[in-house]
C-alpha cells in the first residue's frame, strides 16, 4: 500500500485553464498568486497524495496551512468560491471547462480537449525541468 501511495504522489500535474483565457503561460510568481485565489482557482485536496508537489512547489506551505488559505481566500464568497476543491480529475476537467476565467491543476493524464494546458516557466507538462514534474 506503500509504494501505491508513493506512487500516486509522483504523478506530474498540469496547470489547466478554461478555452476562453488566452493564458498560454504563467512564470511561478504569477502562479502562486493565482493558486491563492485572485482567480477561480480549482485544485484536488490538499491531503490527497497526488497535491505533495503542487503544495511544496507552488505554496511552499504545509498542508493545514493550505486549508487555512482556502478558506480565507473563501471567506465571504459562499456562491462564488476563489479557490474550489474538487473529488476528482474528471470533476476538475470539467469545472475548468464550465467555468469562464477558471485556472486548475491536474493530472497530466487526466487532460482532454475540453481545456488548454498552460506552460509553467516557458515549459510543458513532461518537458526536462517542468516545475511540477512529480519526483
Amino acid at each position: 500500500m506503500m509504494m501505491a501511495a508513493s506512487l500516486a504522489a509522483a504523478r506530474d500535474l498540469a496547470v489547466v485553464s478554461n478555452k476562453a483565457n488566452t493564458l498560454s503561460g504563467i512564470a511561478l510568481p504569477d502562479l502562486v498568486k493565482i493558486s491563492k485565489g485572485q482567480v477561480t482557482f480549482i485544485m484536488r485536496s490538499p491531503a490527497s497524495p497526488e497535491m505533495r508537489v503542487f503544495l511544496e512547489k507552488v505554496y511552499g506551505l504545509s498542508e493545514a496551512e493550505v486549508k487555512d488559505l482556502v478558506s480565507t481566500a473563501n471567506h465571504g464568497r459562499m456562491g462564488h468560491p476563489a479557490i474550489m476543491i474538487v473529488d476528482s480529475d474528471e470533476e476538475l476537467v470539467n469545472k475548468v471547462a464550465s467555468l469562464p476565467g477558471a485556472i486548475g491543476v491536474v493530472d497530466v493524464y487526466a487532460i482532454n480537449s475540453s481545456v488548454s494546458v498552460v506552460k509553467v516557466g516557458g515549459k510543458l507538462p513532461l518537458e526536462p525541468g517542468y516545475l511540477l514534474h512529480g519526483n
